[in-house]
C-alpha cells in the first residue's frame, strides 16, 4: 500500500479507517498481524498509526471500539499494541536524557558518515536499497517511496541494519524518523533501542532467515544474516525522573496552541478555560522528507478548521504574537520536536488517559500489562 496516497490525514478519514477495521481487530488480527503480505495487498494491521501518532483518534475510543465489537478476550493483542504505544511515550517521558541522547547520536552518526568512506558506502547502499540483501533492500525502496513498513519488518530491519551492516543504530532510527508517515519518536526511537539490545539491557532482536521467510509469505529469504547478534551496550543506562505534574487552567480567555501530538482539539479538556483563538504550531521531524511534512501539514489544517468552527474563533498558524495577551494553553507534549519547540510559559494540559499509563511505564512493559484493566476501568468511565 502507499501509505502517501491511500487516504487523508483527517479527524474524519481516521474515523473512516477505525470503522473499516474494527470488525478485524479481533482473532483474526491476533493470527495474522505478524505477517507482512507485502505492497499492493490488504495490510494485516489496522494502519491507525498515522491517525494516533497526530492524535487526529484518541487511544481510549480506538480501544472502546475494539472492546464494544470483541469483548476483552478477542481484542486483547489489539489493545495491548495500543498501550504499547502509550508505554513508550510514557517511558521516553519519564526519561527524557534517552531522547537528548539520540540526538547527539545522531549527530556524531552524520560525523563518521563524512569522514568514514566505508561506512558512507555502507550507508548509502542501505538507504538507497542496493546492499544485496533480499527483503532488506525491498524494504528500503518501500519506506522512502511510500512512507511505511510493516511493524514486524521495521524488527527485521532494524536488525540487519544493526547487527549485519554494521551501521549506527542512531542513524537507522533518523532515516525511519524522517521518512515514515506514522514516524513517533517514542515508540521510534525506543524500538531501535529494544532491537539493539539498549532498552532490555543484553537482549537483543534478531533478524532470522526462516522467521523472514515465514512471515513474508515466502516471498524473501535472506542470506549471511547475523541470527546471533551481540547486544550493543552503553555507558550510562538513564533512570526514570518522576512524571512532571500537570499544570493548573486558568479560566477566562485562553490562546489554545495546537501541536503535531495532539489533533483533537474538541476533546481537550480545558476546564472553565474559554478559547477565544487557536494557533498552530508545525514542528516536524528533524530532516522530515516531503510527504512526511504533506501529512502534517494536512493533518494540522484539519485540526484548526474543526477548532475554529468548535470553538467559533479565528485559527492560523502560531506566528509572532499570534496569541496577544492571552494566556496560552497547549495540549500536553511528549518529549519529542513538538516538546522542543514550545515556547515557554504554555499552560500545558494532560489527557487523563496520558495520566494513567505513563506513570505506569517507568520501569518494563509488564508493569503496565497488569494494570491495564484497571486503566479502562477509569478511562472509559469518563469518556
Amino acid at each position: 500500500m502507499n501509505m502517501t496516497h491511500s487516504f487523508a490525514l483527517t479527524r474524519a478519514a481516521a474515523l473512516d479507517q477505525l470503522a473499516t477495521v474494527i470488525p478485524h481487530v479481533g482473532r483474526t488480527y491476533a493470527s495474522s498481524r505478524n505477517t507482512d503480505v507485502g505492497p499492493g495487498h490488504s495490510p494485516t494491521t489496522t494502519v491507525l498509526s498515522p491517525f494516533l501518532r497526530r492524535r487526529l483518534l484518541l487511544e481510549e475510543e480506538v480501544v472502546a471500539a475494539a472492546l464494544e465489537e470483541h469483548g476483552p478476550d478477542e481484542a486483547g493483542k489489539f489493545v495491548e499494541e495500543v498501550f504499547w504505544r502509550s508505554y513508550f511515550k510514557g517511558h521516553l517521558e519519564t526519561r527524557p536524557s534517552i531522547w537528548s541522547s539520540y540526538n547527539e547520536a545522531v549527530a556524531r552518526g552524520h560525523e563518521q558518515l563524512a569522514t568514514q568512506s566505508g561506512l558512507r558506502r555502507i550507508y548509502e547502499k542501505a538507504v538507497t536499497g542496493r546492499t544485496g540483501i533480499d527483503g532488506f533492500d525491498d524494504w528500503a525502496f518501500e519506506l522512502t517511496e511510500n512512507g511505511w513498513l510493516h511493524n514486524h519488518t521495521r524488527m527485521w530491519f532494524a536488525s540487519i541494519w544493526i547487527f549485519t551492516l554494521g551501521l549506527p543504530w542512531a542513524l537507522g532510527a533518523d532515516f525511519f524518523l524522517r521518512h515514515l508517515v506514522d514516524g513517533d519518536p517514542a515508540s521510534n526511537t525506543l524500538s531501535w533501542r529494544w532491537v539493539a539490545g539498549l532498552h532490555t539491557r543484553g537482549k537483543a532482536y534478531a533478524a532470522r532467515t526462516d522467521n523472514i521467510h515465514r512471515y513474508t509469505d515466502g516471498r524473501f529469504r535472506p542470506q549471511g544474516l547475523n541470527e546471533f547478534p551481540t547486544a550493543i551496550e552503553e555507558d550510562h543506562h538513564p533512570g526514570a525522573a518522576n512524571l512532571p505534574a500537570a499544570d493548573p487552567l486558568p479560566k477566562g480567555d485562553v490562546a489554545l496552541l495546537l501541536h503535531l501530538d495532539d489533533l483533537y482539539p474538541e476533546s481537550l479538556p480545558v476546564g472553565e478555560a474559554r478559547v477565544a483563538r487557536v494557533g498552530g504550531l508545525l514542528a516536524h521531524a528533524p530532516g522530515a522528507v516531503e510527504h512526511v511534512r504533506r501529512a502534517d501539514e494536512q493533518a494540522m489544517a484539519d485540526a484548526l478548521k474543526r477548532a475554529g468552527a468548535h470553538f467559533r474563533c479565528d485559527v492560523g498558524p502560531a506566528v509572532e504574537g499570534w496569541a496577544g495577551n492571552l494566556p496560552t494553553v497547549t495540549p500536553w507534549a511528549p518529549v519529542g520536536p513538538s516538546a522542543s519547540a514550545l515556547p515557554s510559559g504554555c499552560v500545558r494540559v494532560r489527557r487523563l488517559w496520558d495520566d494513567l499509563t505513563w506513570r505506569r511505564a517507568t520501569r518494563g512493559y509488564f508493569q503496565l500489562k497488569t494494570a491495564i484493566p484497571a486503566i479502562l476501568d477509569e478511562a472509559l468511565a469518563h469518556r
